[in-house]
């Protein structure tokens, strides 16, 4: 998503990379990558994009959103592709005032298990061939 969004943009932007994905039996965002600069803080940076396909339970969404909050951006926008409709309000309640979202689509349930209902699966499964291991 990181090519499209820059294609769309008039001019390249900076690409920092923070990588969370949700720990299957928790649900709980894990941040296992952070490259944001940390000699200088965001304060010249007003608005950060974030590219995520899928927002199911809102947790990694909300923890991203963080971050880049506590790094020192103004604004926030969320990119995704299909979202489940709980886990939409839950991230956009976390800074309703400092983050916007567009979103492709919105399905309305969520699984016992944080699963979109009916959804996609797993993106992470689907990109990298990791369905069952």
């Amino acid at each position: 998503m990181v090519d499209s969004i820059q294609a769309l943009l008039p001019q390249p932007i900076p690409v920092h990379h923070l990588g969370l994905y949700r720990e299957k039996s928790t649900l709980q965002p894990v941040e296992y990558y952070n490259n944001l600069p940390q000699s200088q803080s965001a304060t010249a940076v007003t608005t950060a994009i974030i590219v995520d396909p899928v927002i199911a339970t809102g947790g990694t969404s909300i923890a991203a959103i963080q971050t880049l909050r506590e790094w020192g951006v103004k604004k926030v926008i969320v990119i995704n592709v299909i979202t489940a409709a709980e886990g939409l309000s839950r991230a956009a309640e976390e800074w309703a005032e400092g983050t916007e979202f567009w979103v492709g689509a919105v399905d309305e349930e969520l699984t016992g298990t944080g699963m979109i209902k009916p959804g996609v699966g797993d993106i992470g499964d689907r990109l990298y061939g990791t369905v069952g291991k």
